[in-house]
């Protein structure tokens, strides 16, 4: 197969605070080959749509090359076209408008402009929506626009961020199956799709080859074939084991080992994952009832939560930097502790509650000592959000801290006051929690 994309070493850096990079991908080497596609799978803040962009050529990297039929990607690609999650129709322009806008572009005379719209309409299954408008139409029909609009430039790559995520699941389904279907049946002159996905099972169901990356930042660790012959059965042995290999593979640490957040300092250790107590509680309560054994495959606790990856693995996360689980094996094992916290009632929680986070989140135990420290036990979160930037954006230095307060809250170490901003002990006049 000849390759189509190649990146080479390519990273990418944004500008935090004071000018500090931080990196969203390192070393990425990846091939899109003729005739094949990929999804691209992961945990939140992994990189997956900010590859897709870099091989698009809506953003450069910062350093490696991408090249598109051996030539250097330098801007926008005429024969790479993409597919976006929100589907970014211009709610002024009707559906046969909003089609003709990349071959409007690339100086198409107006009659093929209409020509190959209608037919890009109609092979997508919109024939006599022409003239509506996407208020008209429903979310799947709007997303059949964006792949209608993809797939009027004739491109050699189609890259699809997230397309059917905000979509109902029957409709997903049904606009998933008819792609695959134009697909197989050569009916569109795309010779190679890369996906991302945040949904294990859909990805199986349509690929040919698996991209898991690590986050923190992303990079590569494993490239699996999916050899499984289609039309593929979701409930048949090999794709559950196959599902099951997949969620082994993105638990699995990333080589180099990358450091706990159980142990960092507070600089390097503070990027919490977002997760309430109560669906921390319904995760192990979950595992509990499924299995005597308190262990339970990840694939079957996705499918009764019916959570995606990227609901599922911030919970399960939580769990493990608490010390209340253990995943190895595409597996999620109940700790002694996770088993206590379960079994405890309302009140007694609490204290189970507190004592981990403070013996094993270092940020918030910063946070609380410096709460006790302080006199009238009284903090601005601009100093500890101030500590937050020195590694993380803005925007997720913003996210840590409403996790820092929601876990807080819940442990009845500190208040905090979303008016003013300020953090204070719970209880001043009550003995302090030692650690």
């Amino acid at each position: 197969m000849s390759e189509l994309v190649e990146l080479k070493h390519v990273r990418k850096e944004f500008s935090g605070p004071e000018e500090q990079p931080i990196v969203i991908l390192d070393d990425i080497n990846l091939e899109l080959h003729e005739g094949e596609i990929v999804a691209l799978l992961g945990k939140s803040g992994s990189g997956k749509s900010t590859i897709l962009r870099i091989i698009a050529g809506l953003i450069a990297p910062t350093a490696g090359e991408v090249l598109y039929r051996g030539r250097p990607v330098r801007g926008s690609a005429p024969g790479i076209s993409m597919v976006f999650q929100d589907f970014a129709l211009f709610p002024w322009l009707d559906v046969l408008e909003n089609v003709r806008l990349g071959l409007e572009a690339q100086g198409v005379p107006v009659a093929e402009q209409r020509r190959r719209a209608l037919e890009a309409i109609d092979m997508i299954g919109l024939d006599g929506f022409e003239s509506a408008y996407p208020k008209e139409l429903s979310g799947g029909m709007r997303q059949r626009v964006g792949f209608a609009r993809a797939l009027v430039v004739r491109p050699d790559v189609l890259l699809m961020d997230e397309p059917f995520s905000a979509l109902d699941v029957p409709t997903a389904e049904t606009l998933r199956d008819d792609l695959l279907d134009l697909w197989r049946e050569r009916k569109i002159p795309t010779r190679a799709i890369l996906m991302v996905s945040h949904n294990i099972e859909e990805s199986l169901l349509l690929v040919d080859r698996l991209v898991i990356l690590g986050s923190d930042p992303g990079r590569i660790k494993v490239k699996l074939p999916v050899r499984l012959p289609h039309p593929r059965n979701r409930n048949s042995d090999a794709f559950r084991a196959f599902v099951g290999r997949v969620y082994d593979a993105i638990t699995r640490p990333s080589e180099p080992a990358v450091v706990p957040l159980a142990t960092a300092t507070l600089e390097i250790g503070a990027r919490l994952p977002s997760a309430n107590v109560q669906q921390m509680l319904g995760v192990l309560d979950v595992v509990s009832e499924e299995s005597s054994s308190d262990e339970l495959e990840l694939s079957e606790l996705a499918d009764e939560l019916e959570m995606e990856i990227d609901e599922i693995f911030p919970l399960v996360e939580a769990l493990e930097l608490l010390g209340f689980a253990h995943t190895g094996d595409g597996r999620i094992r109940l700790s002694e502790a996770g088993k206590a916290f379960l079994k405890a009632d309302i009140l007694e929680r609490k204290p189970l509650f507190r004592h981990a986070v403070l013996d094993r989140v270092p940020i918030v135990r910063h946070i609380y000592k410096t709460i006790c420290a302080e006199e009238d036990h009284r903090v601005n979160e601009e100093q500890f959000l101030a500590a937050l930037n020195e590694s993380l954006s803005d925007e997720e230095a913003e996210r840590v801290l409403e996790v820092i307060v929601a876990w807080g809250r819940y442990a009845e170490l500190f208040a905090y006051d979303y008016d003013s901003g300020e953090f204070s002990l719970e209880n001043p006049t009550a003995d302090k929690v030692s650690g």
